[in-house]
């Protein structure tokens, strides 16, 4: 078959409850439209029959029956896949996955591709593996599982540029590509892994229920191309819903459906064994290290660190070379929101991300670092040109800084990653201020060194006590995903999470305390700095996210 393989057109028919049977070419078909009816064909399937394709189907209703097929059966219609009524006020949609139906064939993750135009590595409905029992009394299932339309969509709450809306008739989230900068924080906020980052276009995308196809009385890609019928859409009674979800959203290998409420109804095979977990429950592997955001979180609390302590500094009387501290603080505050941007998938459309910030932190982030850059201008301006009023601009700057560093640990406090979802995260942010800023007024040589000595030792213990206490906490924990963790650390992590220690325990400790020299404060600084850009690293790739069932088989092995 030219450009398309015999497994595909194969899949594509069946979802489409084709009816033939033998050879066939798609030009000398001349079947009345009432008996082969092609209104509700795949993109795939139209460009099959463009190009003159032979292919073989055999639908499951004439494998059962053992009835000879014949070209003059009509389509199986819908009606039982999608509801024959739009919702009224108090529902909306829902998608309906039978377990009990479920092959695992993956035809719905091949129709909702063509149907999106997605390109094989990103799937907007995935299906993943459950198994459980006992050799030889072992169950293995299958989990087909696209957008759950949540009925509090943790994406949607935390976008900086609103570019997800929750249709108010339907109830189905949707996804603006448009309004979308590329952030990618909506991927931290799901639970599920539903939106999914395209690289090549820069922006985020997920499922929308194919909302034309329903606007249209069509079933989604997905539905159509189920040849077991395991996906359907209903409507739901939200309030109903929300009393009943945990017994009905709920399943092995999903995240609970508490942090969203998610709206997909799942039935499950009776009798589960009670061990029934993911497949790839033991295949934890590292997350991405964005390391745009490695060097703009460490280098904004190496800023707002420095600016604290020249103020504290000038509160106590001392005055030599403040302007210059201010000038090189500055410099690394606008290093910082530089890096910013190349974490966007379309930085052009940066300054969106200001427009929610009476909801998402991503948006505060930006508008408290872009309102203590401007101040801190002022701050410096005034510092080197030794002009009056710096002591409350420098109050100000203190202030704003403080605040910025607090919105920018908790963007990182979400439920659907747990081991960035505590109270360290944010000890560790202000930690790395504390301790590199000091650092800076001590190689500069501004300010009593035996205090500012003092203040490095202290920051740097509280450091390492609280990078200890977080690898415990995930040690001693009952949660996979925190466990799973604390399992990087201690394996695949482990020479970086170890490494991260040391030059942190070097530059802020021993250094500090044996070498208290100018040319030491230099190499204190250098070392403790590469200890923090080497810690956040460990702190982005080390996270477990919440997700569904994956197969048993990684991608990588499962394509070669």
């Amino acid at each position: 078959m030219r450009g398309h393989s015999f497994h595909q057109a194969v899949v594509l028919l069946r979802g489409e409850r084709a009816v033939f049977s033998g050879r066939f070419d798609a030009r000398k078909c001349r079947v009345a439209p009432a008996v082969c009816d092609y209104t509700m064909l795949l993109p795939l399937l139209e460009r099959v029959k463009e190009k003159s394709a032979h292919f073989l189907v055999t639908p499951k209703t004439w494998a059962r029956s053992g009835a000879a097929p014949q070209c003059g059966t009509s389509f199986a219609p819908e009606a039982a896949s999608i509801p024959q009524r739009a919702p009224l006020p108090g529902e909306q949609y829902r998608f309906h996955f039978d377990m009990t139906k479920c092959i695992g064939c993956k035809c719905c993750v091949v129709a909702c591709n063509e149907q999106n135009g997605n390109p094989a590595d990103i799937n907007w409905r995935r299906v993943g593996e459950i198994e459980g029992g006992w050799y030889p009394n072992t169950h293995r299932s299958y989990l087909s599982m696209g957008c759950n339309h949540c009925m509090e969509p943790t994406c949607l709450e935390g976008c900086p540029v609103d570019a997800y809306s929750k249709d108010p008739v339907t109830g189905v989230v949707l996804h603006s590509a448009e309004a979308c900068i590329g952030c990618q924080y909506c991927t931290w906020n799901c639970s599920y892994g539903v939106p999914q980052y395209n690289a090549e276009r820069g922006v985020v995308g997920k499922c929308d229920m194919c909302h034309d196809r329903l606007g249209e009385g069509r079933a989604p890609a997905c539905v159509s191309a189920c040849p077991e019928e395991a996906i359907t859409i209903e409507i739901v009674n939200i309030a109903e819903w929300k009393r009943e979800y945990t017994t009905n959203a709920n399943a092995p290998g999903l995240p609970s459906a508490d942090d969203s409420i998610s709206s997909t109804r799942i039935t499950l095979p009776a009798n589960l064994p009670p061990d029934t977990r993911k497949a790839d429950f033991y295949r934890v592997k590292p997350e991405d290290p964005h390391w745009p955001l490695v060097a703009m979180t460490v280098l904004t609390q190496f800023s707002v660190g420095a600016f604290v302590t020249i103020w504290l500094l000038q509160m106590l009387g001392k005055t030599t070379r403040l302007g210059v501290a201010a000038l090189v603080s500055l410099l690394v505050a606008g290093l910082a929101l530089s890096a910013s941007t190349l974490h966007l998938g379309r930085p052009i459309y940066a300054y969106r991300a200001l427009k929610m910030w009476k909801r998402s932190w991503l948006s505060r982030e930006v508008l408290l670092f872009g309102c203590f850059s401007c101040v801190a201008f002022l701050y410096a301006t005034l510092l080197w040109l030794k002009l009056p009023g710096s002591l409350a601009i420098g109050a100000l700057t203190s202030m704003l800084g403080a605040a910025g560093v607090t919105a920018s640990a908790c963007i990182y406090l979400v439920p659907a990653r747990p081991a960035w979802n505590s109270k360290r995260t944010v000890g560790g942010f202000f930690l790395t201020g504390m301790l590199l800023g000091p650092l800076l007024a001590a190689s500069l040589g501004i300010g009593e060194r035996r205090w500012l000595n003092l203040a490095i030792v202290v920051a740097a213990a509280g450091h390492l006590l609280n990078k200890a206490g977080k690898f415990f906490w995930l040690t001693a924990s009952d949660s996979f995903e925190l466990q799973a963790s604390a399992r990087l650390l201690s394996t695949t992590l482990a020479s970086s999470f170890l490494g991260s220690g040391v030059l942190l325990c070097l530059g802020g400790i021993i250094l500090p305390l044996f070498v208290p020299t100018w040319a030491g404060a230099c190499a204190s600084l250098f070392i403790a700095f590469a200890g923090e850009v080497l810690g956040r690293y460990v702190f982005f790739v080390s996270v477990v996210p919440k997700n569904m069932a994956a197969s048993y088989l990684s991608a990588v092995k499962a394509a070669a």
